[in-house]
């Protein structure tokens, strides 16, 4: 499924991040954004060993959102294909001088709306387009901070997504009560690192049970 989402990923990133300011379907600030105490935004929703779905199976997602209105969130633990760091701004429309030498990691934010593109980050950055989520880390859309990355004018530490892991209202209450995940504290090196084959197990065990 991964290397599958790889070759989709490279036939659509000229059109991915162009628009997807106006496609994201995280609500913007004039949206209820209202949380109850029992909300796991900001928190790393864990897959449970016995997780069914394979496309959740050992996943890892940061919650951006889980309010009244659903869930918004993003895997972090499935890398779908590096590119020339070069290439890539090209292919998504951004034009500059100072690409950053290396790949661009992509990584498989989810299995909704793999044509939107997402930049996971800490929250020293900050555009038009960004949500904030707990005061240390923020997701953006669009290409604006993909220029300020290739400047150095971006985050220090940050993730790009393809697509992303939503829920309706409830379904994600009822299967944390079904026992599906388990949560833990978003820790940083979890969620930036590229050891990605240790990071379920790194959150797992940060929910207090070892594996």
């Amino acid at each position: 499924m991964v290397a599958a989402l790889g070759f989709v990923l490279a036939i659509l990133a000229a059109a991915i991040l162009v628009g997807a300011v106006g496609a994201s379907p995280v609500p913007g600030p004039d949206k209820d954004r209202t949380v109850t105490s029992e909300s796991v935004a900001g928190l790393f929703l864990v897959a449970a060993p016995h997780m069914a779905d394979p496309r959740f199976a050992e996943t890892v997602i940061y919650m951006v959102e889980h309010n009244r209105e659903g869930g918004f969130g993003l895997i972090v633990n499935r890398l779908a294909m590096a590119q020339d760091f070069d290439a890539f701004l090209a292919e998504v429309g951004v034009e500059t001088n100072d690409a950053p030498e290396g790949h661009a990691l992509l990584h498989y934010g989810g299995p909704v709306e793999p044509q939107s593109g997402f930049v996971l980050h800490t929250a020293d950055y900050a555009d038009a387009a960004t949500i904030p989520v707990d005061g240390r880390y923020a997701m953006t859309p669009g290409r604006t901070i993909l220029r300020a990355i290739a400047e150095g004018r971006g985050p220090r530490r940050y993730l790009i997504a393809f697509g992303y892991a939503g829920w309706a209202p409830g379904q994600l209450e009822g299967e944390m009560a079904a026992e599906d995940w388990v949560t833990s504290n978003a820790e940083e090196a979890i969620l930036f690192d590229r050891d990605y084959a240790s990071k379920w197990r790194r959150a797992f065990d940060a929910h207090g049970i070892s594996l």
